[in-house]
């Protein structure tokens, strides 16, 4: 068969009230190859676009009569443009742009909008993903250059107050992908060696120490030392207090749950503590942990670590370890963490998410996301609130 070129093209678009039928009877009345087609229904209203091929002997007389009659039936609008439509090569590079935003403003979109084209893209599609907890519009992207739409899309984003994640439309369909989160205000809202310094008496010596290393000011193995330092003689048993202390981010639980659910892996990496991540990670059916150990003796905390620091360095070599495990893909991981100990970690990843992040690394993530619900990176991966609510159904049944 010869294929069809622009001149034997036929584009019918359909719009009117949407009612059980019509898909089938407009299929009915078209001859021809389907090229190309799309069809939404939003607030009970259907636009269906199709694109046929003609070969030499097809009528596009009568197969616009047939069209017509059909859409006078149904009681539908009908536009048909004949020889002008562009054939589209599906092999051209293809990207997933994710944009969050509560509310969503027309003119973030537009803005959004100009820099595919700047990028040298077309928007080929655009649908609503979710409503809640924050507005989600998943853009279907072809042609354009990857590293300018990232740069371009990030800059504006910024610029609009927006989330913005671009990834290859093929990575959300196909195939098991790790996530790999760090814990303190990540996955939880706190960070747990402060909890535990609170009832050491520490609380704001350890907190100053912290900040300066998730600014990247300090290195953070130094850090983490000295603020284990200043932990010496602590009861064990009062980890067990703290663990009753945290906090889940919102969404967290949602986040874990459904991933699981859809058939992806997670695993938890973690500059904190074993002794408390251990416990959210079995709470969350979570099997893969990385994280420092605290020295006992005696019952009592010595100030001291057990075994090798975890360090940023130490988070990409989970990361890498837990993937090469289970056999995933680099390209098929995601990495979500806060902190400049996760840096590393962010940039080996396929994907890297700044989960309300410090300034330096949301400039250096390949997406962002400040709003406080954990489970919102599920539209950033390409799934939906109906992606959500149907694993959730499907447990419960």
């Amino acid at each position: 068969m010869t294929p069809p070129t622009a001149e034997r093209t036929l584009l019918v678009t359909v719009t009117g009230h949407d009612r059980p039928g019509v898909t089938a009877a407009l299929f009915d009345a078209l001859d021809g190859h389907v090229l190309d087609v799309e069809q939404v229904v939003v607030a009970g209203l259907l636009t269906q676009v199709t694109l046929l091929g003609l070969q030499a002997d097809d009528d596009p007389d009568a197969i616009e009569s047939q069209v017509r009659g059909a859409a006078a039936e149904l009681r539908l609008q009908v536009t048909i443009t004949r020889g002008t439509a562009e054939v589209v090569d599906r092999r051209a590079a293809r990207h997933l742009v994710t944009v969050l935003a509560e509310p969503m403003c027309p003119h973030a979109v537009a803005g959004l909008s100009r820099r595919v084209a700047d990028a040298g893209g077309n928007i080929d599609r655009v649908r609503r993903t979710a409503s809640y907890p924050v507005t989600a519009l998943a853009l279907e992207v072809s042609g354009a250059d990857p590293t300018s739409l990232r740069k371009g899309l990030a800059a504006e984003a910024a610029r609009r107050e927006v989330d913005v994640a671009v990834q290859p439309s093929d990575l959300h369909l196909h195939g098991q992908r790790l996530i790999v989160m760090d814990v303190d205000s990540t996955l939880i809202q706190d960070e747990v060696i402060e909890l535990i310094a609170r009832h050491a008496g520490c609380e704001a010596q350890v907190a100053e120490v912290t900040a300066e290393a998730m600014r990247g000011e300090l290195d953070f193995a130094e850090s983490l030392r000295r603020r284990t330092a200043l932990l010496a003689g602590l009861p064990a048993e009062t980890l067990d207090a703290v663990r009753e202390e945290v906090r889940f981010t919102p969404g967290a639980r949602t986040l874990v749950r459904t991933l699981r659910r859809l058939g992806h892996r997670v695993a938890l990496v973690s500059g904190g503590f074993e002794e408390v991540v251990q416990p959210l990670a079995e709470e969350l059916s979570v099997n893969f942990v990385r994280a420092n150990r605290l020295e006992v003796a005696d019952g009592r905390l010595t100030g001291r670590l057990a075994g090798p620091i975890v360090d940023r360095r130490g988070k990409e070599v989970a990361l890498r370890g837990f993937a090469a495990e289970l056999g995933i893909p680099m390209r098929r991981t995601v990495a979500i963490g806060d902190g400049a100990n996760d840096l590393d970690m962010l940039a080996a990843a396929g994907l890297g998410i700044a989960f309300n992040a410090k300034p330096i690394v949301r400039a250096e993530a390949d997406a962002s996301v400040n709003v406080p619900y954990l489970d919102t990176v599920l539209y950033l991966l390409g799934f939906s609130r109906e992606d959500v609510e149907a694993a959730d159904a499907e447990s419960a049944g």
